[in-house]
């Protein structure tokens, strides 16, 4: 089984008078940046036992929610360029989770399914995110978590 080096990477252990950083703490960048490394550390551990990647997650869910996808859409809902959706596509496919066909409207396009084994895969995904997700949102009442949303999808849309 695969295992993600950053998992493995102990972070700097806490410190009593850590808490002064100076200016830095005024820095949202900063915050964004220490916030992404403990959800990702977080991620990888919780998905160490499926051994999928966070775009590998997100284009099964996706995939599955819109069946015959085409691969040049699936790139464009996830804000990714061809060649990495094509690296994603590729890996799934040669794991046999994923499909690919000819389109019914387009013959140019390339269409996108799940397997069974890319369904089963994805069941054990939601399970793990769904874990991962009542972690994370532990931290934040509900309205506070619809707050946060909102506010990091205006730095990202």
């Amino acid at each position: 089984m695969k295992k993600f080096k950053e998992a493995l990477v102990p972070t700097t252990p806490r410190v009593d008078g850590d808490e002064d950083i100076g200016e830095v703490r005024n820095i949202v960048g900063f915050h964004i940046r220490l916030a992404h490394g403990a959800v990702y550390r977080h991620f990888t551990e919780t998905f160490q036992h499926i051994d999928l990647t966070q775009k590998q997650v997100s284009v099964l869910w996706l995939v599955d929610d819109r069946a015959d996808i085409a691969q040049t859409d699936l790139a464009k809902r996830m804000q990714m360029d061809r060649a990495t959706t094509m690296a994603v596509v590729n890996r799934l496919q040669a794991r046999g989770y994923l499909v690919r066909g000819k389109s019914q409207s387009d013959g140019r396009k390339q269409t996108l399914n799940l397997t069974e084994g890319g369904k089963a895969a994805l069941v054990q995904a939601k399970a793990a995110i769904l874990e991962h997700e009542t972690w994370l949102k532990g931290r934040f009442t509900e309205k506070e978590v619809d707050q946060l949303i909102e506010m990091l999808a205006r730095i990202h849309e």
